[in-house]
Order: C-alpha cells, then structure tokens, then sequence
C-alpha cells in the first residue's frame, strides 16, 4: 500500500467548541526577539485559523518576512475556552507546532526550520500563490537531513484577535499545500 505525505493522524476527535474558540479566528501577534547582532526587536506574526484543517499566515517582522503562507494543519484542544494546538508541517521541510492561550494572550511555538528554510530565509519569502516561490521553497527541503535543523522556541504576545480574514487572502479548501 502506498501512502501519499504529509499525512495528520489524531486518535482524539476534534473538540466541539472548535466553532468558538478557533474558527476563523485571526489574531496578530509578537514575538520578543533579537537580530542578529543581539538588540531587540519584534517579529511580527499574522495567523488566521481558516477551518478545521487550513491554516493561512503572513510574516510581517524577524528573517522570515515577507512569507504569505497556507497549509494544512491538525488541531487539538488542551482545554476549551483556554488552550489549543495547532500543528503543520511546510514544504520547505519546517515543522511548526503552536499553542493558543486564549485567556492569556499568548502564542508559545516549536518551530524546527530545515537547514534549508533556516540558511536560506530570504529565499523562504514570497507568496505560495506564487509558482515560483512555491517550488524554490520546495527545494529547502532537499536541503541537509531530517536532524539538520534550528529548533526555535519562542512565546508571543497577542496583539489582536478578531474573527475573519483581515488583510489576508482566503483559500480553496482544495488548494495544495505541497
């Protein structure tokens, strides 16, 4: 039997205040981060939790600036109305894991870059919509191996949050995201 990847797998069935605490949700947000020269500065992230299986988000601050990205992603719920997950996986070979605490304000990520996303983050910019930047951002992940990766923790502040997709482009549900 041939499988087709990525593939997501959850034993644990999607919580019913999904509808509530994460569908079309768009929130803006910030991580306290360094250049790299070390001073302060903002990495400015846009998520909007599209449906129960998409994901679309723009980078507005830090190396990877200036992506405009979709993805199929997995949720789980920790507690409703508190905290959720939400997990994907980008075809440059990165995998992103996020936490949403709803009460606090706050946005705690995983990332593991691939080299090539990592090394290459100018190349890591542009629109998915794209052809070109889509399949440049394919060959990051041909870069290096499963275990060449930057692992970033990272919290961020919540900015805003509101329903709907603001500045950003909705999606086919039918899209491909690699």
């Amino acid at each position: 039997m041939s499988t087709s990847y990525p593939q997501f797998l959850s034993n644990t069935a999607l919580d019913p205040s999904f509808d509530e605490d994460i569908r079309d949700v768009h929130l803006l947000y910030d991580y306290n981060a360094q250049a790299p020269d070390g001073t302060p500065e903002k990495w400015r992230y846009e998520m909007w939790f599209f449906s129960d299986k998409r994901i679309v988000y723009a980078i507005h601050g830090g190396p990877m600036a200036g992506r405009i990205n979709y993805q199929t992603a997995s949720y789980q719920c920790i507690r409703p109305g508190e905290l959720w997950q939400c997990n994907w996986l980008e075809e440059t070979g990165t995998i992103c894991s996020l936490v949403y605490d709803i009460p606090n304000k706050k946005i705690t990520t995983l990332i593991g870059f691939s080299q090539g996303h990592w090394e290459h983050a100018e190349e890591a910019h542009g629109d998915k919509r794209n052809e070109d930047d889509f399949n440049r951002w394919r060959g990051l992940a041909k870069i290096g191996t499963q275990t060449d990766r930057f692992m970033l923790s990272e919290q961020a502040d919540i900015l805003e949050s509101f329903k709907g997709k603001g500045d950003l482009v909705p999606i086919d549900e039918s899209s491909p995201t690699f």
